[in-house]
């Protein structure tokens, strides 16, 4: 690693998607240079990008020190806002630790996780047992600056049916009305202010030396623990059937002590968001809407 020339950088595909906006396309002309001042600024060696990032560049990197970490260059978004505020407040329990950050360029200089397996690859009974003993750390409390669930909620609501429409009605108009509904039900609900990793499935958990299982890229939220397990019962990776989203339903609410009716309905009222959203996911977050929807 070293002879990278950032400004020679070429975005990887999957960045493309922001070509289709003209804040994206700004951001993608401007980011080599970008890349080379924040390069220069933190006096870093780097490699080339990884390919798999749809928001952010992200890159190896090697400290003067010749320690390693990982540079990240976020899209400004409005759910990644507080990703280094997040970092921070989690101090590395549970969550890579922020080594720098660099607000006006949204870039953020995080620990290196080695070896870095995804905990998608491991089994569903072992990667459950992670996500139960990691998720007590992570329901840290929290308040300002961080958007409240109750606030997000709203938007959700609010925007639903709009969204629905612009991206060609992607599920059927029953899935939307039901999260639509229970989004105006749950935003009434337990005073409960723990900080939130809304993206929180097993591409964003990776082994490490200094603990054996850290969390990346948190779209952080405050609000109650029921939500939390949302984007683990969703997570198709980790087995995509009625039975085994049931499963990680089941043994999560059970083994964390949290209220099964509650996690259910905020797992369908977000995976309903996110199908209308678009990516490659939508079909699955379908049909496990449809799941979630009969199990209640």
């Amino acid at each position: 690693m070293g002879g990278y020339d950032p400004r020679s950088l070429k975005p990887p595909e999957p960045l493309g998607r922001l070509r289709g906006t003209d804040a994206g396309r700004e951001w993608l002309a401007a980011l080599p240079d970008t890349l080379a001042e924040v390069v220069s600024d933190w006096s870093l060696r780097i490699g080339e990008p990884y390919g798999d990032s749809k928001v952010s560049l992200v890159l190896p990197a090697t400290l003067p020190d010749s320690s390693t970490a990982v540079l990240k260059l976020q899209f400004p978004d409005r759910e990644s806002e507080h990703e280094a505020a997040a970092l921070r407040h989690w101090d590395g329990n549970g969550v890579v630790r922020l080594l720098a950050h660099d607000e006006r360029r949204c870039a953020l200089l995080v620990e290196h996780c080695a070896p870095g397996d995804y905990l998608a690859r491991a089994d569903l009974d072992n990667a459950l047992s992670v996500f139960v003993d990691l998720l007590p750390v992570l329901s840290k409390p929290a308040a300002e600056p961080f958007t409240p669930l109750s606030d997000e909620a709203r938007r959700w609501a609010e925007n639903l049916m709009p969204e629905w429409e612009r991206a060609g009605r992607p599920c059927e108009r029953r899935l939307v009305d039901a999260a639509r509904d229970l989004l105006d039900g749950l935003v009434d609900g337990p005073d409960e202010h723990v900080l939130l990793h809304q993206d929180l499935h097993s591409y964003n958990v990776l082994s490490a030396d200094r603990q054996p299982w850290l969390a990346i890229d948190p779209k952080p939220l405050v609000g109650e623990r029921a939500f939390a397990i949302a984007p683990i019962v969703r997570d198709y990776e980790l087995g995509h059937s009625r039975r085994q989203l049931r499963l990680r339903l089941d043994r999560l609410s059970a083994e964390l002590d949290i209220d099964r009716e509650r996690a259910r309905d905020w797992t369908l009222a977000q995976t309903v968001v996110w199908a209308i959203r678009g990516g490659v996911g939508t079909p699955r977050h379908v049909e496990s809407a449809r799941w979630l929807l009969a199990l209640r």
